[in-house]
Order: C-alpha cells, then structure tokens, then sequence
C-alpha cells in the first residue's frame, strides 16, 4: 500500500470517530447558558438573538402549506414574542438521519428577547412544537449575543 493510500484509509477510518467525539461532546457537554453580554456601545442594549429555520417539506412527501405556517405564526410565535420578529423565506438543504440530501423551502424566524429563562424556554417550545405539528426531525436554532438599538 501506498503512503497516501495509507493516509487516506486512516483519515477514512478516523474521520466517523472523530465526528463522533465532538456530536459527543456537544451533548454531554456542560449545560448551555444563554449567549454571554457583548460589550455594547452606548445607547445600545445587550440582548440575545435567536434565529430557527423551519424546513417546509414533509416526511410524508407533503409540504407545509402558507397557510399552516401563517397559522403556526399567529397561534404559536406570536403569543410568545408580540413585541416583534422577522420572518424570511429561503431555500435550505440538509442531510437528515435518512442519509438523502434534501432542499427544500424554509422559513427564517429571528427573534430578540432578553436571554432570560422564560423566553429561552418560549423559543424551545416553538421549535418542539413545529417538530410535533409538521412531523419534523429537526428545527435549527442559531443563539448569539447581539447588541441594539431601536
């Protein structure tokens, strides 16, 4: 055997385990505060940003219709964030646990709130209860500290 097709069958054979290792540590790891204070500038205030992405296909081949996700919108997000947020309409692919790579049609929902227990939880609840309405496998959250100003 080659020394590259020695390094290659290494790398190959490292690789899973080593994937492995950090989906590991990153359930096991410590519990998750919410995102830490950035330094802001005066008149701005420090807040936390949480960003989900809602895939619209289906696991039954079906697509979440506007008006579902409208109703998810009004019933759902709004009660829990009335003081605002933004929605964006974009095209995502991913690879679920079937293996298959899909795109797919997805809705960006980004929220403000204070980082405190309660709208952590508010923003928890929503992307549980998409996965239960939808039959989705997964709903990303991306939490960042944000400074801003209104």
């Amino acid at each position: 055997m080659r020394k590259t097709d020695l390094q290659h069958s290494v790398v190959a054979r490292l690789a899973p385990l080593a994937m492995l290792v950090g989906v590991a540590g990153c359930l096991h790891g410590p519990p998750r505060q919410a995102a830490a204070a950035p330094s802001c500038q005066a008149g701005d205030s420090a807040m936390v940003r949480d960003v989900l992405y809602f895939g619209r296909n289906r696991p039954d081949g079906g697509k979440v219709a506007d008006d579902q996700w409208q109703a998810f919108l009004d019933q759902v997000v709004t009660p829990r964030f009335p003081d605002g947020l933004t929605v964006a309409s974009a095209t995502g692919q991913w690879r679920g646990a079937s293996g298959q790579v899909e795109t797919e049609a997805s809705q960006v929902l980004t929220l403000l709130h204070s980082g405190d227990a309660a709208s952590r939880n508010d923003v928890a609840g929503i992307a549980a209860e998409y996965k239960r309405r939808f039959g989705q496998e997964a709903v990303l959250r991306e939490r960042s500290a944000a400074c801003v100003a209104f």
